[in-house]
Parts: C-alpha cells; structure tokens; sequence
C-alpha cells in the first residue's frame, strides 16, 4: 500500500492537489496528516524514553507507530510545499519521528546506514511560488531515502513560478499535470 505524508497545512493547498492527482494514478493509498494527528518533535525527554525501549530491542510501544507505518509500505508519497527555502517544520518532526534504528534502518559494522524500508519508491511532492531550488527540501529527502531508508528511487514532482505576476497557477498546476502524465 502506499502512504501518503500530507504535510499541506493549507485549505485548497495546490501541492496537495497535485499530490493527489498522483494518488488517483498510484491506486489506493494510506493517508497521514503529522499536523492532525499532534506529532511531536522529539524534547529531551521522549528522546531518552524513545533510547531506553530501542536499546532493549523493545518496538512495541506506540511512539514508533509511524515508524512502522513508513517501513511497511510499498510506496511513499510526500506532499510538502515549498516554504522559505524548504519545506515546512511539522515533515521535519515527522521524520525525526520515524527515523528509529531497528525499524526503518542500522548501522552496518563499519557505522553506515542501511534500509530496512519496503518500498521501492519514494515521490516528492512540492509546488512553489517562485522558483524552486531543489537542494533545500527535495535533495535533503532524496538523501534520507537512499541512503538511510533504503529507497532505491526517489522521484521530484514539482510546479514553480506560480506566484510571479502574470503567471496563471491553474494554468501553470494544469501543465505539470499533464507533463507528469497524472491526468
């Protein structure tokens, strides 16, 4: 099953639009708001507590629900709009969130990473009003994926520029639709 990470604080959000157009392309699908569902980031005490269960090899407890749901699915689907050069706060507690060792990675015997996610791909959904820079939220991402989660693709799906005076966002939202074949 794919899970969608829907990381849209907006009403009408046009990157949760587009994401969705690829949701209806990608089939039935798992949908997670880290906004509604309150997840925290990770203060001095959740972090300690969080420490204690893994180092006992204890995964029972409900603060890696998410972790789990992550590691389990088939395909990963981010929604995140490109906000102040990145991508808003809440994905970055979500994945601090999901990053435990033992469920969606380890470390090799020579200290690396390595995955112990199931899904194979991993979409990157964004739009910006301005011109998107990659390396800021997508890259940052794509990294993690690879190289942490274990991966193997990472695809970016983007709108840009829309809004620059004289730029139609439908317009702009309609063309990428189509160049990404999700109509």
């Amino acid at each position: 099953m794919t899970l969608f990470i829907n990381c849209c604080p907006r009403d009408n959000s046009r990157t949760e639009f587009f994401a969705r157009k690829l949701l209806a392309k990608l089939g039935e699908y798992e949908e997670i708001n880290p906004e509604k569902e309150h997840i925290q980031p990770l203060n001095r005490e959740r972090l300690e507590y969080r420490t204690e269960l893994i180092n006992k090899n204890d995964y029972s407890d409900g603060i890696f629900k998410y972790a789990k749901q992550f590691s389990a699915a088939d395909k990963i689907v981010i929604a995140a709009p490109f906000w102040d050069l990145s991508f808003p706060a809440i994905l970055k507690i979500y994945i601090e969130n999901i990053f435990v060792i033992g469920i969606v990675s380890r470390y090799s015997d020579d200290g690396k990473p390595q995955g112990l996610c199931k899904a194979t791909d991993l979409y990157y959904v964004t739009t910006a009003g301005g011109a998107y820079n990659e390396k800021y939220s997508f890259d940052y991402i794509k990294d993690l994926a690879e190289n942490c989660f274990g991966i193997k693709n990472s695809h970016l799906i983007k709108a840009e520029m829309l809004d620059i005076c004289g730029n139609d966002p439908r317009q702009i939202l309609e063309e990428r639709i189509k160049f990404y074949n999700l109509d």
